[in-house]
């Protein structure tokens, strides 16, 4: 595919009580295009965004049916929004609250298993800080009819206005990617982005374990052994919290960059125990 996939600044904004009636002159096609997005789900893990919670709820309505907000034990006033949120719009608007923060890999596990256990056909993950635009979600799921797995990518193209992203992360970002690239079999130009569209089966068939900001190393692992087919569409480089904290030691790059590589070991070795990892993995990312 390529990059017009579809329109960037195109999309319609979600409208849960809309039919498509022949007098309406809705095509065949955006009918089935609501049709299908009215079975995802759109997951937030949330930890302490007391300033950017309400903005991103509002813009994700306009372009889902149902949200989740996993509040990964925020303690900053965070909590208290989201009860009132829910409260206004308990039809559309679904929490579950970790009662301490466990972590980004564990909130997004509290996202697979609703998905699952309530039966929606996937799942859109995008992050609550501002740094993803809720407007792309339709492209996502429209993409989705053609990947179990699709990932965005604030490297396969060039936007403009995007921001210079701070040298240590895109050091670890290029070399962590490019060593999944090579042991994976992957051509992934972004391996942490965390706006990503997960078909339910592509939950059923992995084993995410991992609770920190490195699951996303374990899921392409998973990914890998289960022959899962992934697709990278493109998104705006956007960095809102240069001084983001990874927790403890993890902020030194350093250790952070070592901490990734044990876990993808770790990930591989698992894999590979349970008979799981094919002896080619030669699947690619086809760029949308």
């Amino acid at each position: 595919m390529t990059d017009d996939f579809q329109s960037d600044e195109c999309s319609t904004p979600f409208n849960a009580d809309a039919n498509c009636r022949p007098k309406e002159n809705c095509s065949s096609r955006d009918s089935s295009a609501r049709d299908w997005a009215t079975q995802w789900l759109v997951a937030l893990p949330v930890y302490n965004e007391v300033d950017y919670v309400d903005e991103v709820l509002d813009q994700v309505l306009m372009h889902a049916g149902r949200i989740l907000v996993i509040d990964d034990g925020s303690s900053d006033g965070t909590s208290e929004k989201l009860k009132a949120r829910q409260a206004e719009d308990p039809k559309r608007i679904s929490v579950v609250h970790h009662g301490k923060n466990r972590g980004y890999g564990a909130a997004l596990q509290s996202a697979f298993k609703y998905t699952l256990e309530h039966d929606f056909a996937g799942v859109v993950t995008l992050d609550c800080d501002g740094q993803h635009q809720p407007h792309r979600i339709p492209r996502f799921i429209e993409a989705a009819k053609s990947a179990d797995i699709v990932s965005g990518s604030r490297y396969l193209k060039k936007y403009e206005g995007d921001d210079e992203p701070p040298q240590e992360r895109m050091f670890i970002n290029r070399r962590i990617t490019a060593d999944i690239n090579e042991r994976l079999g992957f051509s992934l130009t972004d391996a942490f982005c965390g706006f990503k569209a997960y078909r339910a089966n592509a939950l059923e068939a992995m084993q995410i374990t991992d609770e920190g900001y490195a699951m996303p190393l374990e899921l392409w692992v998973q990914a890998a052994a289960a022959g899962l087919s992934v697709m990278e569409v493109p998104v705006p480089l956007i960095y809102l919290d240069l001084d983001r904290s990874f927790g403890g030691s993890l902020d030194h790059a350093e250790t952070r960059l070592k901490y990734y590589n044990q876990v993808l070991d770790d990930a591989l070795d698992t894999v590979r125990e349970q008979g799981r990892l094919p002896e080619t993995l030669a699947k690619k990312i086809n760029p949308a």
